[in-house]
């Protein structure tokens, strides 16, 4: 109960105390865009750091070596807890945005910090939105933002991996850019699982290597040899 409470003072005094910060980053953007949006990364990377930090959550980073560090890249990722975004993102290099749901446009404040990284909202219920969060990501990429997605579409209930969105994946077979699977596991240890109460767990980030669009024969099933990958990765992860 305490690290929930700590957790949740938190972050509204980071979003509050921190909202006089994001107007001087946007009046600073005007001047230089590619600097300003770099401290608002490491500015949000610091916050989800102490979020991490109050959980309790031990994380053992694999394959962080394999995350290139001068080119943008796809991160796909398996999807099981809220926190596999405040856990990832640690480790993402450069601007990174995540594609997520609309629904967090509700939250105050948050999303004006989530939209100067170039994260995007998708609408679900649309199924036109999506067409139009891919070209944007596909923008990004070209603009040498990186993207993190969870094609599953939702978080899994049980902790298997369902079936990715080939869709998803035009981001980057039209980019060429490479595809980072990210093998999540023990994220829904922290909260999920025993809702609302926030509890320390040990928690695993299997970064694979990079999977080359055009090293796959057939476009159309990319997604599912990305899932194949992180699969892989999940069950050695299990074994260690």
């Amino acid at each position: 109960m305490i690290r929930t409470l700590l957790a949740l003072i938190y972050v509204v005094l980071y979003l509050v105390v921190g909202l006089p910060v994001l107007g001087i980053l946007t009046l600073y953007r005007k001047k230089n865009k590619q600097k300003a949006e770099a401290v608002a990364t490491k500015i949000v990377r610091w916050g989800f750091n102490c979020v991490a930090a109050i959980s309790g959550a031990r994380v053992n980073a694999i394959g962080l070596e394999n995350i290139p560090e001068d080119v943008p890249v796809a991160y796909i990722g398996n999807h099981r807890s809220i926190f596999d975004v405040i856990l990832s993102f640690k480790y993402t290099k450069g601007v990174t945005g995540y594609i997520a749901k609309d629904n967090l446009k509700k939250v105050p404040i948050l999303p004006m910090w989530m939209e100067f990284i170039h994260c995007l909202f998708l609408d679900r219920k649309n199924p036109r939105d999506g067409l139009r969060v891919v070209i944007s990501a596909i923008d990004n990429i070209k603009s040498g933002v990186s993207v993190f997605v969870f094609p599953e579409g939702t978080r899994s209930k049980d902790g298997s991996v369902g079936e990715f969105k080939e869709g998803t994946f035009k981001i980057a077979t039209k980019t060429k850019c490479p595809i980072i699977p990210v093998a999540i596991s023990g994220t829904e240890n922290i909260f999920e699982k025993h809702v609302p109460f926030i509890k320390a767990c040990d928690v695993t980030m299997h970064f694979g290597k990079p999977i080359m669009p055009d090293d796959i024969v057939d476009s159309k099933k990319v997604g599912a040899q990305v899932r194949e990958a992180i699969v892989t990765m999940l069950e050695e992860d299990s074994k260690e």
